[in-house]
């Protein structure tokens, strides 16, 4: 609706000053015509007078050769009849277009007269060329012909004509010049009664689009206002135009936006808060954890410095002892080195483990995998362990579906894996108990599971059970790396390792190998 109106005053506006504009470029082009025209009239007032002054000049020379003979004066004379002519040319050429322009009423006997005015000249000049060529020897002044054409002719008909021909282009300036001041004084008038009409309007149309206007803008300052101050309830209600509804329907969406984000966001803090409490009990537990591995870390350091130490203690212990003998035996040297040697091995296998997960943590585990047939790698181990404890019933089960597949494995570090949790079934289990070795297929992967008899593992330390330097109260013998190097080893194969006990009734150890292709 708005549109409609501003676009009613946008066009009377612009009619207005169509009409005014077209009004000055007709007066313009009118003006301009005038005035090409008075200045048509003009030359041709000043070449009727040009005319005049060369033809009585002609006159006189030709009066001259009928004084002093026909060969007086004669390149004057063509001269003067060749400029007669150009003057002529130059006055019909202009009469024409004057003619063409103000038509034949306004210049009527112009183009006519100026015809008969050039016969005229024609005639005396062949009057005075007839009076010389006669040879008449009576006194010039009592020659009749050369008196008629004297005071008759030049001095009555060429006269009158000259003075018609001069009279008539000074009416035809006068009317010109009259068009022009008529025509000037109209658009003067006209641009009066223009602007007296147009100005009131003009001014009534900016009163009337502003107070269209203003209306809605003091509304959306209102509703502005009013969403400002949290009022999100519809803070525009009065119907507008067609482009301030728009604008209004897009306000009332943004108050209804805004109080749902304001919603939203109540809602959103209180999330926050319980996350922010929740995250802060999370940071708590794990300052805890941090706490306990730290303690842990501690206890593992005191731990390798007691590892350390002691064969470190009896190697030195065992050299002063020798050193000190005043006749040691060969049997003596060889008892001591035989000493050295089983602590430099233990030191050796601490060191190893150590810097074996240490490689797992940065991902720099060497593995040297190989397709090794699962049969004879578990059958073997299995025996082994057999052979060691032979109060024991060590069984291998769900081995004959695997006949001709292999496992892709680095054997010796799978070996030492089956060494850690064979190790432990038979520590953590009391003597002559049996332990299962049972090996089943998922998918493309081998799942080798080694379940004891023992008394199980707590709820509380099966949660730390794959960290290091983790030691259970009963059981202080080691330095609780076992389990951390086995699980490091089995990721680095791109399995798991996962324990599921029952405290009192034994724990099974399981762990998955991805196969290989059927030997």
């Amino acid at each position: 609706m708005y549109k409609r109106k501003l676009f009613y005053f946008g066009l009377t506006t612009a009619f207005i000053l169509l009409v005014a504009l077209t009004c000055s470029a007709i007066s313009a082009h009118l003006t301009r015509e005038n005035l090409k025209q008075s200045t048509i009239a003009q030359s041709l007032l000043v070449e009727h007078q040009q005319l005049s002054s060369i033809s009585y000049r002609l006159f006189k020379q030709l009066t001259d050769e009928v004084i002093f003979g026909q060969n007086a004066n004669q390149a004057n004379v063509r001269k003067k009849q060749t400029l007669i002519e150009q003057s002529l040319a130059s006055i019909t050429q202009l009469e024409l277009k004057q003619r063409e322009a103000l038509g034949v009423e306004f210049t009527q006997g112009s183009v006519e007269d100026t015809d008969e005015l050039a016969a005229l000249i024609n005639t005396i000049i062949d009057e005075f060329r007839a009076v010389v060529r006669s040879n008449d020897t009576t006194p010039l002044n009592q020659q009749e012909r050369l008196k008629r054409l004297l005071e008759d002719t030049i001095d009555n008909q060429f006269r009158e004509a000259i003075n018609a021909a001069v009279s008539r282009q000074s009416r035809v300036v006068a009317a010109i010049n009259a068009r022009i001041d008529t025509l000037n004084t109209a658009m003067v008038w006209f641009t009066i009664g223009l602007g007296a009409l147009s100005v009131p309007l003009i001014i009534f149309g900016c009163y009337w689009l502003f107070n269209q206007l203003y209306q809605p803008i003091v509304l959306i300052r209102e509703a502005t206002n009013a969403i400002a101050s949290g009022h999100y309830r519809r803070p525009i209600s009065v119907t507008l135009d067609d482009e301030f509804e728009g604008l209004a329907s897009s306000i009332n969406q943004l108050a209804e936006r805004l109080e749902e984000h304001e919603i939203k966001e109540v809602k959103s803090r209180k999330e926050l808060e319980f996350e922010v409490e929740q995250r802060t009990h999370e940071l708590t537990n794990a300052n805890l954890q941090l706490t306990k591995i730290d303690s842990r870390r501690r206890q593992f350091i005191a731990d390798v410095s007691h590892e350390l130490r002691t064969p470190l203690t009896i190697i030195r212990g065992e050299a002063q002892v020798t050193l000190r003998l005043k006749s040691a035996s060969e049997l003596d040297y060889k008892e001591t080195l035989s000493a050295i040697l089983e602590q430099a091995v233990n030191l050796s296998r601490l060191v190893d483990d150590l810097l074996l997960l240490t490689r797992a943590e940065m991902n720099q585990l060497h593995l040297e995998i190989t397709a090794v047939p699962i049969k004879s790698l578990f059958a073997s181990e299995v025996n082994k362990w057999q052979r060691l404890y032979q109060d024991r019933n060590i069984s291998l089960l769900g081995v004959e579906e695997f006949d001709d597949v292999s496992v892709m494995i680095d054997k010796p570090r799978i070996q030492q894996v089956i060494s850690i949790l064979m190790d432990n079934a038979t520590k953590y289990s009391a003597s002559g108990l049996s332990i299962e070795v049972h090996l089943t297929k998922k998918n493309r992967f081998l799942s080798v599971s080694i379940k004891d008899e023992g008394d199980g593992i707590s709820a509380a330390e099966i949660e730390n059970i794959f960290e290091r330097f983790v030691r259970f109260s009963k059981h202080n013998e080691g330095l609780g790396l076992g389990l951390p190097i086995a699980k490091a080893i089995i990721e680095a194969h791109g399995g798991n390792i996962l324990v599921e006990s029952i405290q009192g009734d034994g724990s099974v150890f399981s762990i998955t190998l991805p196969l290989g292709e059927s030997l």
